[in-house]
Formats: structure tokens, sequence, C-alpha cells
């Protein structure tokens, strides 16, 4: 009895395959570091659509110069903003990091401080974790700064892109909803769920960080704290880590303040960090993004470390929105092969 063979139409279909995927990692291979550019456009690209199309479908105005002025509006809100920050932070550490003999002296009226509290004591604080620490912060300066060339770079290969994708939109879309070969049901849940991702992390998590670090400059500077906007800022920036983000930031400054002797600063230093910075988390939390999407905490935190891992800055945003894909494609698989279908 002869063995049944397979047919050819299979084997040319297997090889397809296999050259795409080949393809496709080669040119990922080779373009990985303009990937964070392409996923800025895609996101951007996201958060604009429903505008354009209703600016260029029933405004009537012309694609082209619609494009080119969401691409303005980018610069001039997200972009700028962001070198600012950038601009104003890097050299400020910089000097903050170059001065030893007061981070000495802070560390000693700390580790003088936390010696004579029973918890506190066990944490170490010698002189060599010291020196390990500024050592590793002075080493990742330059990966900040070559990080801040990169995002520049791929700011413009975002820009670029988004423009062909606004004017292009319709015929993209269709094109895509061709080569996604499932039910309808699971492409608008997929285009739900990414849609939800994108606001929340691309639209909440910002707001968010800007309202704590709002928050935290002016409790800062109200209560002595030196460099009150620098660090206000990088209590900010500490928001995309849920639960421990900005503590990380206000709980050691309030130490500092403690353990340099001026308790009242100190005190209503501490009270308004936690209940202030840390009673808006809780509030935008579960007010602001409740509304916009709800992203699991958890998803947030290992997101961003997988973000900044591959994507340097960038992955802050396209880390969260990396790993909640698979919780997507997980939906997509239960709709097509995992839910009994109804006969």
């Amino acid at each position: 009895m002869a063995s049944p063979q397979i047919s050819n139409r299979i084997i040319n279909q297997i090889v397809l395959i296999i050259a795409i995927v080949f393809s496709c990692l080669l040119i990922f291979h080779y373009l990985n570091y303009y990937l964070p550019g392409f996923l800025a456009a895609i996101t951007l690209y996201i958060v604009y659509r429903e505008w354009y199309f209703r600016l260029t479908e029933q405004k009537r105005w012309n694609k082209v110069l619609t494009a080119l002025l969401f691409i303005f509006f980018s610069i001039v809100f997200i972009v700028l903003p962001l070198w600012g920050l950038i601009d104003y932070m890097i050299p400020r550490l910089s000097v903050f990091l170059d001065n030893t003999d007061s981070i000495m002296q802070k560390f000693n009226q700390v580790k003088e401080y936390m010696s004579k509290k029973p918890v506190l004591e066990n944490i170490d604080l010698s002189d060599e974790a010291l020196a390990d620490f500024l050592q590793s912060l002075t080493k990742y300066l330059p990966r900040i700064l070559n990080s801040v060339a990169e995002v520049l770079l791929n700011m413009l290969v975002a820009f670029f892109v988004l423009y062909f994708m606004l004017v292009s939109g319709r015929k993209l879309e269709n094109q895509l909803t061709h080569f996604f070969p499932y039910s309808e049901v699971s492409r608008q849940e997929l285009w739900s769920e990414i849609k939800l991702m994108v606001r929340t992390n691309a639209i909440g998590i910002p707001i968010l960080g800007m309202c704590q670090g709002l928050v935290a400059v002016l409790g800062y500077y109200l209560f002595g704290v030196e460099n009150a906007v620098l660090w206000g800022i990088v209590t900010g920036v500490a928001t995309v880590f849920p639960v421990l983000g900005t503590m990380a930031v206000y709980v050691p400054i309030c130490i500092v303040s403690f353990a340099t002797g001026e308790w009242t600063n100190a005190l209503w230093l501490t009270l308004y960090c936690f209940f202030l910075v840390g009673g808006i988390d809780n509030v935008l939390r579960f007010t602001l993004l409740k509304t916009l999407g709800n992203v699991h905490p958890l998803i947030t935190v290992f997101g961003v470390l997988l973000g900044l891992k591959l994507f340097g800055m960038l992955g802050l945003i396209f880390g969260p929105l990396l790993l909640s894909s698979v919780a997507v494609l997980f939906k997509v698989y239960l709709n097509e092969y995992g839910r009994p279908k109804e006969k």
C-alpha cells in the first residue's frame, strides 16, 4: 500500500511561509534600530485617525495639509516639551553626580540617622555600596545621551511614516483587513484592544506623570528640597512604574530631610507626598485611566522593563503595548479556535 504523499500545493505553501518569516526576521534584524520610530508612527496614527478622517472626509479638508498639521501639532506639543525636559534634566543630573562632596555629606547624615532605627539599620549603607551606586549612575548617563540621539532620529522616522499612514489611511486599513485571515469578531476585538492600550499608555500615563510631577515640584519647593524642579520631574517620570514608582523618589527625599535635622519640613513633606502625590496617583488611576482603558498594573511594570531593554527611552510607552499584545493574540486565538462554535 502506497504511503500518502504531501501535495505540491502544501509544500509550496510551507516554502512560501518560511520565505516570508525569514524575510521578516532579516528586515527586523537590520532595521531594529528604527523600530521605535515605526511603533511611534503607529501609535500616533491610532490616536489621530478619527480626528483626521473627520476633518478630511466630513469637513473636506486637504489630506496632505491636514497630515502636515497633525505632524506640526505633534512637534509643538510632544517633541518640544520632551526635548525641553531632557535638556533641563541631563546637565543638572550630571552636576548632581559630579558633586561628590555634597552627596557624601548627605549620605553620611542618612547613614547616621538610619543606624539608630530598628528596621533601617539592616540596609547596606557602606561607602562601597554608595560608590558602586554612583558609578553605575555615572556609566548610565552616556547611555541616556545616546538614547536621546536615538529618540530624535526615530522621531524623524515616525513623522515620515505617519505622513504616509494618514494620507493613505483608508487604503492601508483595507489592505490590512485582507491580510488578517480571521473572523470579523476577532478583527473588531483586536482593534478595540489596540485602541484601549494606546489610549492608556500613550495618553493616560503621560497625563498622570505630568500631574504627579507638578504636585511633587510644588511640595518639594514649599518644604525646602534642593533642586525641587529636577526631583519633581524625576518623580513624574517614575509614575510609569505603578505602586512603587513615585515612592522610589520621594521616600529617599523624605529620609534625607529627616536625616539633615529639618524635622518640621520633613514631617510635612512626608505627609504631603503620601497623601497628595500618592493620592493623586490613586485618584487618577481609578478615574482617568479607568475611563481611557483598564490595563493591569503588572502589564505596565513588566512592559516598561521590557520596553527599556528593547527600545530605550521610547520603551516607556511601547513596552506595555508590546506585552499587552500577547494577551490580545490569546483572545484572538480563543475566538477562532478555543470556543465551541454555535451550530
